[in-house]
């Protein structure tokens, strides 16, 4: 992508996932491993995956995820990640890692209070309920909801019409709200990163994950 963006050939970029998900979660197994690392093995470990994701926001071109179907936790972290968020009025969104025994990571405790303010992210993170694309646009999660097939287009429109301005101005302009965005960005993913290391080492962790799995409530 950052080669086609170097030949002038990228003005704006749409993130989507394989449908029928935008991004149903983590993968559990990959999560159970890290009970077995020690906590600063497992926040450098954290660090370095949040990293590698949020990557993407380097490329200075606005970024629009398109969310088709589920984005869960670190899914719709990624998509917080973005510069505009689309869904779908029977989307399911949700960062569910308390549910789990699981402090939030990359980057969803900084980006989330600046989408939606303090009192929804506090209620979406302490309760990890997951919400559809209609209450998602009713607090400004996302700034449009469609009917699920409609998604995709209706991105592709919107990215259309950004491309029709300016590219020097939109990427100038991108520059300039991502490094307010960006202000302790990387102090709180330090801090996520030891929070989640501290939760590997928990009980918690253990009776979340393998209540997911189960499919059953968490007995903590």
């Amino acid at each position: 992508i950052h080669e086609e963006y170097k030949k002038g050939n990228v003005r704006s970029l749409i993130l989507t996932g394989s449908d029928p998900a935008f991004s149903a979660g983590g993968d559990t197994s990959w999560l159970l491993e890290r009970k077995n690392e020690l906590p600063e093995n497992n926040s450098k470990t954290m660090l370095n995956f949040y990293r590698s994701y949020l990557y993407i926001r380097s490329l200075p071109v606005p970024i629009i995820a398109a969310i088709k179907g589920p984005a869960i936790g670190a899914g719709l972290c990624l998509a917080l990640a973005c510069d505009i968020r689309i869904t779908g009025f029977k989307s399911k969104l949700g960062l569910t890692f308390c549910s789990l025994g699981l402090h939030p990571g990359m980057g969803c405790t900084h980006f989330l209070p600046n989408i939606v303010g303090s009192e929804n992210s506090k209620r979406l993170l302490f309760t990890a309920d997951t919400i559809s694309g209609v209450e998602a646009l009713s607090i400004g999660l996302v700034s449009e909801a469609h009917e699920q097939d409609d998604v995709i287009t209706r991105a592709g429109i919107l990215a259309a019409r950004i491309a029709q301005n300016s590219p020097l101005a939109v990427q100038q302009c991108v520059k300039t709200l991502r490094d307010t965005e960006n202000l302790d960005l990387e102090k709180i993913l330090q801090r996520e990163a030891d929070a989640q290391a501290m939760c590997y080492a928990s009980k918690d962790f253990f009776e979340g994950i393998n209540a997911n799995k189960e499919r059953r409530m968490p007995n903590f």
